[in-house]
């Protein structure tokens, strides 16, 4: 095929195209469909009313100190096979990735001498009581936000109550049980 022929067959293949091209523009300019979207049931909503609020629902754990008396000191330390990987339970222990938790009931809270703390758990104040244990093994990132430690919690209050019995007992001079 020589070359002339080919140029004719190419202007003819785009030369339709450009027609088709505007053809499309001016009909559509000529029809100008008007394609309005509404509901097929309108919904009046009246004004003053909030569309939506958040329900801030309060997280309530509950206490233990019932529990501690009756709690399980095997099943605690079966449970506490999850905390191994992270946290020592031995005396004079070092940290892990965790702090070294032997004596743990009533210590300082992010207070141990050589573990650098998340800011979250050093910012806090106060003694690891029977009760602070519960709330924070429950959900850590819930009792202090933005703490390092990833562990989702104990759902369960004789989980919770089984593992803090346990921990009590990890310690020279166990903290005697709530009455």
């Amino acid at each position: 095929m020589d070359a002339l022929k080919f140029n004719k067959i190419a202007a003819a293949v785009l030369c339709g195209v450009l027609l088709i091209m505007v053809f499309g523009k001016i009909g559509n300019f000529l029809v100008n469909p008007v394609t309005e979207v509404t509901n097929a049931y309108p919904i009046e909503v009246p004004e003053g009313s909030s569309t939506k609020s958040k329900e801030v629902k309060a997280v309530v754990i509950e206490p233990i100190t019932a529990l501690l008396v009756s709690a399980n000191i095997d099943s605690g330390q079966k449970i506490s096979k999850k905390c191994v990987a992270c946290h020592g339970f031995d005396a004079g222990g070092g940290n892990k990735v965790g702090p070294n938790l032997y004596n743990i009931v009533n210590k300082d809270q992010g207070k141990v001498g050589d573990y650098a703390y998340s800011k979250a758990l050093a910012a806090l104040s106060g003694k690891w009581s029977y009760e602070e244990l519960n709330k924070f093994l429950y959900k850590p990132k819930l009792y202090a936000k933005g703490t390092k430690m990833n562990y989702a919690g104990l759902s369960k209050v004789k989980d919770r109550a089984n593992l803090i019995a346990w921990l009590r007992t990890k310690s020279d001079n166990p903290v005697s049980l709530p009455e």
